[in-house]
């Protein structure tokens, strides 16, 4: 309701003065919406509410939408006339919008009538009065990433004991392993630490993930994907697909772990997929159903683990070392109602982690504590079942600041499984008006905030990305689950996977007012018929089909999602103009996309997110669009003449060097908002001379990546003596061959991820390197190692977390050396060997808080080593490191 009253307090403004009838109505609104606004918050901290309470908040709810829509149609028809328009079409406007007018007024006046009656309602009910059954939950201002990976939770170091020797073990034909149990015992995390620990081990790999409603040939391309292999197309038949895998997989060892799956008949088909070549490979198979783990081992019971709840002394330890930081830390005054917690969380994991961070961030008193104790009943769950789970969840969701509600059950927008990133969601909470100012003014800064909370109370699951920043996170299935309940029960978002799913949507109750259309199961992704009053009203959609209806029908659409991957198709948006709310679009099209000639219509469009190929001409208008703050430009995007224009934009990426003129690189340097920046092709010298004259204008810019082939060393040189990049955090200089690391570097005092690749690299370079005082992430790619050793020494590199080290040339383990008090934040070290005399770098042992160690060897290395040479001989350091740190293939 907060962005119609936001509404209706603007039609108050001076720019509507003149119209007192529309005014007044307004101002007679915004007191009745404010009123219920506030009741209705006042209910939304209630855990039950009365049938009658519960209807005149689901009315409300669905006037305040329609409210919204026609003042939308009221400001979209009385915008300002144009200038320049002559008096014949003056004359023809005006007597148009009289029409309209009356037809709006007409409207409002019903809508008054109704918010008159529901306003009573609230006092007939006396809503103010009743007093919510437990307290709203303030911010917790951490934004820490309590959820840790599965190698850090008490309680996996058994089960992976016994499962590692039943993998590994001597037997050559292909072995299956299903694991097995109730959601939310882990067998998620332990089915990836199997994988990790072992994946070195074989010839390829790949973790995928089913899901309940699988489309099995978007699921085999994305199988296709995880081996490396060029994917299916879209056209081709299921046997085709599944014959393309078998093919690649022949006369390979491979480990492939198979996560989520639900149902028999989805195995009987995908299983078909994987050899059985005799030379030790192993499937690995996750799921909840006891008949899907007999079928996937052929009822061979030595095959199958079940998992088991955690008992009372691992229990104990994951749930104070979450919400005390050890079990030491609780004081005695909460041991008795924290046991009592524990004990109805039945030991499972993702329960105990939800419950304790819930707990966390909260007062530490024992009314606030008894009063949750309460909340999850009276009995003690030994045998824990799903709606015990379920409940333990939703006491986590009535617990969430309100502001956090909304944008928790957008998540149900995304497909189950999928890998959802920070900045998408973000940009589509913001969007949809789910992320208020009253919190910040930058509202991005803002809507990061909401996403890091959201991780600290584990409501999501962070997922680290390419540069180790917390980007990306995972819903649990579970916690979709209660997604997609709640929204049901509050008409928030509709999701269909099936046919069968949009006959029940078209027949409810309420309008549609966010749709999330995906891939139907078996791959029926056509012949569905959604009737127009069905779209009318949607304001979110993510249409993941091989057709799009009419733009027409979406005439409230704020944020649009389309998906065209594995689609042959180009997707058409050539009538993208009609949508005139339109804030956010967002296009996966492989196969080309297709524009309009113009965006002119598109006046409130803050993201065009365009992944993939340009069909036809970029619209050139697009610098006009005043409140553009994200551009990703489509590949094969031509020129943007008067970039200079566009002083809304934030995130600017696929900005093409070579297309691009003098005036127009130039022009970036007035883009003073700009935050991001990516730019693409091979532009002359004289162009990256102009770049980085613009870039050392932009004292906002945090993000630079240039993908350039540039390896003219006197050009280099002579470009960059000097650095324009002093301000930057992440600097990614992908292709760009630098003869040596240049000493300007050393004054990159901001920088926290730096990507780059040196033709040769010495002692010097290293200590330039190591002073940076803030590089948390370094990916060094190197075609040449000097004769002489990199020392390491103390204080180098203070803060770096992940090192990545590529060797072209010469031998990379020689070349490194680690002396006491180096890197002494390192957790993960990454090395490509392409040369190997025989030894590991000297001094793993002083590299003190080393978690991973990852290694890339050439397969088919035709030399006196082999690949697991390699990886025998890290083992053995690894076995000398006091923190043990895991070898794994990278």
């Amino acid at each position: 309701m907060n962005p119609l009253i936001g509404k209706l307090t603007a039609l108050m403004g001076d720019e509507y003065k003149k119209l007192t009838g529309v005014r007044r109505q307004a101002s007679f609104l915004e007191n009745k919406f404010s009123a219920m606004n506030a009741a209705l918050h006042k209910l939304e901290l209630m855990d039950e509410l009365d049938p009658a309470i519960k209807d005149w908040r689901d009315h409300v709810r669905e006037m305040s939408y329609d409210m919204e829509n026609c003042i939308d149609d009221f400001m979209r028809q009385f915008a300002r006339e144009d200038a320049k328009a002559g008096f014949v079409k003056k004359t023809t406007r005006h007597l148009k919008k009289l029409r309209q007018r009356h037809r709006i007024a007409a409207r409002m006046e019903e809508l008054r009538n109704l918010a008159i009656d529901a306003n009573a309602r609230r006092e007939r009910y006396k809503i103010d009065e009743w007093k919510p059954s437990s307290g709203s939950v303030s911010i917790d201002p951490r934004l820490r990433a309590v959820y840790q990976e599965g190698a850090s939770l008490v309680g996996i170091d058994g089960p992976m004991e016994e499962l590692a020797s039943w993998l590994m073990n001597a037997q050559m034909k292909l072995k299956v392993l299903s694991i097995v149990g109730f959601g939310g015992l882990g067998k998620t995390t332990l089915a990836k630490q199997l994988y990790d620990k072992f994946r070195g081990q074989f010839h390829c790999e790949a973790f995928f993930s089913v899901s309940q409603k699988p489309d099995i040939i978007v699921l085999l391309n994305r199988l296709e994907a995880k081996l490396d292999m060029t994917q299916s197309s879209h056209a081709c038949g299921l046997e085709d697909i599944i014959e393309d895998i078998r093919k690649h997989l022949k006369e390979k060892r491979y480990l492939i772990v198979v996560d989520d799956l639900w149902d028999q008949s989805v195995w009987n088909v995908i299983s078909r997929a994987f050899p059985n070549e005799g030379n030790g490979s192993r499937l690995i198979v996750t799921t909840r159903v006891e008949g899907v783990a007999d079928m996937a081992c052929h009822n061979d019971q030595e095959c199958i683990y079940r998992m088991k709840p955690l008992n009372e002394q691992h229990s104990r330890m994951l749930f104070f070392d979450r919400v005390f930081g050890s079990g030491d830390g609780c004081p005695s005054y909460l041991e008795e109602v924290s046991v009592d917690i524990l004990k109805k969380c039945g030991g499972l994991p993702l329960a105990i982690i939800t419950i304790a961070s819930l707990l966390a961030s909260q007062e530490r008193s024992w009314g606030v504590w008894d009063n949750i104790r309460s909340s999850l009943g009276t009995r003690s769950n030994i045998n824990p079942t799903l709606e015990d789970m379920k409940n333990i969840l939703n006491l986590s969701y009535m617990h969430l600041p309100l502001h956090l509600r909304a944008c928790f059950l957008y998540l149900g927008m995304y497909p189950e499984d999928d890998e959802i990133e920070m900045s998408v969601v973000v940009r589509e909470w913001v969007a949809e008006g789910l992320v208020s100012k009253m919190h910040g003014p930058d509202l991005m800064d803002v809507g990061r905030s909401y996403f890091n909370e959201l991780i600290n109370r584990s409501m999501i699951q962070s997922v680290t990305n390419y540069h180790g920043e917390m980007r990306f996170c995972r819903v649990h299935d579970l916690m979709v689950d209660l997604i997609l309940s709640k929204c049901a029960e509050d008409n928030f978002l509709s999701a269909a996977s099936s046919s069968e799913d949009t006959t029940r949507l078209q027949g409810c109750k309420y309008n549609v007012r966010r749709l999330t259309l995906r891939s139907m199961a078996g791959g029926a992704t056509n012949g569905l018929t959604i009737g127009a009053s069905f779209l009318s009203k949607v304001r979110s959609c993510a249409w993941a089909r091989n057709s799009m209806p009419p733009m027409l029908l979406f005439k409230y659409l704020r944020v649009l999602t389309l998906d065209g991957n594995y689609k042959d198709l180009t997707i058409d948006l050539t009538a993208i103009n009609q949508l005139f709310q339109l804030r956010y679009l967002r296009v996966l099209a492989p196969r080309g996309v297709e524009l309009p000639c113009a965006l002119k219509g598109l006046v409130y469009l803050e993201t065009l997110d365009l992944i993939g190929k340009s069909k036809n001409s970029f619209p050139s208008d697009i610098v006009h669009l005043p409140r553009l703050s994200y551009l990703r430009l489509p590949s094969g995007a031509p020129t943007i003449q008067q970039v200079e224009n566009m002083k809304s934009l934030r995130t600017l990426l696929r900005f093409d060097l070579a297309k691009n003129s003098m005036e127009d690189i130039r022009g970036l340097g007035e883009l003073i908002n700009l935050r991001e920046l990516s730019t693409s092709g091979s532009g002359e010298m004289s162009k990256i001379h102009a770049l980085a004259s613009s870039v050392a204008k932009l004292r906002n810019l945090k993000y630079l990546n240039i993908y350039q082939d540039v390896t003219d060393e006197s050009n280099q040189l002579g470009l960059l003596s000097t650095s324009p990049f002093k301000h930057i955090e992440t600097l990614v200089l992908w292709r760009w061959e630098f003869p040596r690391v240049p000493k300007w570097m050393g004054d990159l005092y901001c920088l926290r991820a730096l990507d780059l690749c040196a033709m040769e690299t010495s002692a010097e370079d290293v200590r330039v390197l190591g002073k940076l005082p803030s590089l948390v992430w370094f990916n060094f790619r190197v075609k040449k190692v000097a004769a002489e050793r990199a020392v390491f020494g103390k204080g180098v590199f203070p803060v770096l977390e992940q090192f990545i080290l590529w060797s072209i040339d010469g031998d990379v383990m020689a070349f490194l050396v680690f002396e006491e008090g180096a890197m002494p934040k390192l957790r993960s070290l990454r090395l490509k060997v392409n040369e190997w005399g025989g030894s590991t770098p000297v001094g793993i042992e002083h590299l003190l808080l080393l978690e991973t160690i990852r290694l890339r060897v050439p397969g088919d290395a035709k030399s006196s080593w082999t690949k697991d040479d390699v990886v025998s001989a890290f083992m053995k350091a690894s076995q000398l490191h006091a923190n043990r740190p895991s070898v794994e293939e990278w």
